[in-house]
């Protein structure tokens, strides 16, 4: 206990700070629970529903769920591109961190899918317009920080912008076109809100990682001959988490909800869930030099047949 008082004592002092006087503050302090470290109260009044539909609850609570574990993913993000020096080793484990987050939220996803009644939501969303889950903006920054910018780009402008600037790339991502108004092709409200808020984040974040985001990381340890299979392996399974099986697992629940014959129903927002989703149509992989040819050209492919059979 002394030698701890001594440690405290020196580490006050160098703050030019009073120990007693903090030791006379922990007198008085209340002891912290568990509901107060947490915010327990404020986290439980965060679900305000639209409508009186009882399954919209757990339409809002799975979102919000759903970004708690991309803050998560944030956090370990920002720790490898951030560490110095960043090493194989710290690397791999936290993408395995990221991985165990995409892979409970997947995981997770049936629960949401199986746990409304189809009829309550295809009631309950039309009062959430315009708002969409493809407003996600963490989920985009975790998408930059996994990639080169370019790798984000729709797939048939990627050669011809692979040298552009990150604000001309920008106009060119993927998911603009999933956010297009099916009759007119023009962006919707969705989308221009999104931008709004977003875009300078995004691009700012896209200039920031040219050098610093996960796959010129990893190509950087492989010219330097340090990198390893298990980081390799990490790699393709964030791969195969983000661009395939969490969008698939949307699609599924697409497939489900809005798929009625002879048309399909519009998702929130008017997004184009039928060519957004499907990764066999965007062909968005991060890390292109892990793949085999013929895992590129069928990428996705056998788990959209397979979604749409169980559909």
């Amino acid at each position: 206990m002394e030698e701890r008082l001594a440690r405290l004592q020196e580490k006050y002092e160098a703050m030019g700070q009073d120990m007693t006087s903090y030791l006379d503050g922990l007198l008085y302090a209340d002891f912290l629970t568990y509901w107060d470290y947490i915010h327990l109260d404020t986290l439980l009044s965060l679900q305000n529903p639209k409508t009186p539909f009882p399954d919209e609850h757990i339409f809002i609570i799975y979102h919000q769920i759903t970004e708690l574990y991309f803050k998560l993913c944030l956090h370990e993000c920002e720790q490898i591109t951030e560490a110095q020096p960043l090493t194989v080793e710290f690397f791999t484990a936290r993408l395995k961190r990221i991985n165990r987050y995409f892979e409970a939220l997947t995981q997770s996803f049936e629960i949401m899918v199986d746990g409304m009644e189809k009829e309550q939501f295809l009631k309950f969303r039309m009062s959430l317009l315009p708002a969409s889950g493809f407003q996600s903006g963490q989920y985009r920054m975790i998408e930059i920080y996994a990639t080169d910018f370019v790798n984000l780009v729709v797939s048939d402008k990627r050669e011809e912008l692979r040298n552009a600037t990150v604000e001309e790339q920008f106009e060119y991502l993927y998911w603009k076109f999933g956010a297009t108004e099916l009759s007119t092709g023009k962006k919707t409200l969705t989308l221009k809100q999104f931008e709004k808020k977003y875009a300078q984040t995004f691009i700012n974040l896209g200039k920031a990682s040219i050098k610093h985001n996960f796959y010129a990381l990893y190509n950087r340890f492989k010219a330097d001959g340090m990198s390893t299979p298990a980081l390799e392996n990490e790699l393709k399974q964030l791969d195969a988490n983000v661009n395939v099986n969490w969008p698939l697992s949307h699609y599924k629940s697409a497939v489900r909800y809005l798929n009625r014959e002879p048309e399909e129903i519009k998702a929130t927002g008017g997004t184009n869930w039928q060519k957004y989703l499907p990764p066999r149509f965007q062909k968005r992989i991060f890390y292109p030099a892990l793949w085999s040819d013929l895992e590129v050209e069928n990428w996705g492919k056998g788990w959209v047949e397979k979604v749409l059979r169980e559909g």
